[in-house]
């Protein structure tokens, strides 16, 4: 392969035309991305000094990483981080790539979150299955009076949760636990949050390559028929929640009736459904039921 000029405005055009020869969906973005990142330019300068000389280092990380996405890797995973609610996010291999469907959760469930810190001063999240954190340090991003504990099984996702909570400065807001669902849970929230697996077993080998080969299994698989997660948080959330608190759940979006039947049976009324921008069912928010 022909080696990449070390020009900001041919690289990006060489960097676009490698992608598309190998069918990326969206060449031109996955290469501005990669070039931007790599290089330390913006678009700005690509725009206003297209003969900018890029250095041989940063031109060797450009080409090794066009490599990477051209064989299906996807362009996060490559740069290590994802944007998410304003906030940029580091991944790793134990973190789900978090989604902009996801941030309908946050949208859901954020004016409850508010209405308490206004009432009582502060509102306590439980965010089960926090991955890089996202849900959880987007709700505290929005709401100052807000705490969070961010729960996963998986070691490596709580360290780069934490490290995300440093970096962004919600430290002192977020904390990490690893615990299976509520087995090392204590206390009582307001909230308690989840975008939990729910692909069903038999369908995971189906999805995208993208997100097949390179999201962790264990945040896709929701049992064999995708709902496990939805009947572990119903049947044990009613000892860690205060009495006029929320539960928002992501959803897939042909599981709206069975997710909503499982809280129901387990004594809880549904608060509100929303969609995504897609317009597709992508979130449930449920309230204990009346007796």
């Amino acid at each position: 392969m022909a080696d990449l000029p070390e020009v900001l405005g041919p690289l990006l055009r060489e960097a676009r035309a490698r992608l598309a020869a190998a069918s990326v969906d969206d060449p031109a973005l996955d290469a501005r991305l990669i070039v931007e990142h790599f290089s330390g330019t913006s678009r700005t300068q690509a725009i206003a000094d297209p003969q900018r000389g890029i250095g041989r280092d940063a031109v060797a990380a450009i080409d090794a990483a066009l490599r990477r996405r051209a064989g299906g890797e996807p362009v996060h995973r490559i740069l290590g981080y994802r944007e998410f609610y304003g906030l940029r996010l580091s991944l790793s291999p134990e973190t789900l790539e978090p989604r902009p469907d996801t941030e309908t959760l946050v949208e859901a469930i954020l004016p409850f979150v508010r209405a308490v810190a206004a009432r009582e001063g502060q509102c306590r999240i439980l965010d089960l299955g926090t991955g890089t954190g996202a849900i959880a340090l987007a709700l505290l991003s929005a709401e100052p009076a807000a705490t969070a504990i961010g729960v996963d099984i998986a070691e490596g996702a709580l360290a780069t949760a934490t490290g995300n909570a440093g970096r962004i400065g919600l430290a002192d807001r977020f904390a990490a636990l690893q615990s299976d669902w509520f087995s090392k849970v204590s206390g009582l929230y307001h909230v308690i949050a989840a975008n939990p697996p729910y692909i069903p077993s038999r369908d995971i080998e189906n999805l995208q390559d993208e997100v097949c080969d390179f999201d962790p299994h264990s945040a896709l698989d929701g049992g064999a028929d995708g709902l496990d997660p939805y009947r572990t948080i119903a049947a044990e959330a009613a000892g860690f929640l205060k009495p006029e608190g929320r539960i928002a759940v992501e959803i897939g979006h042909t599981q709206r009736v069975e997710v909503t039947d499982i809280f129901r049976l387990a004594g809880y009324a549904l608060a509100g459904a929303f969609r995504d921008l897609g317009e597709n069912d992508r979130v449930l928010v449920f309230q204990r039921g009346k007796p």
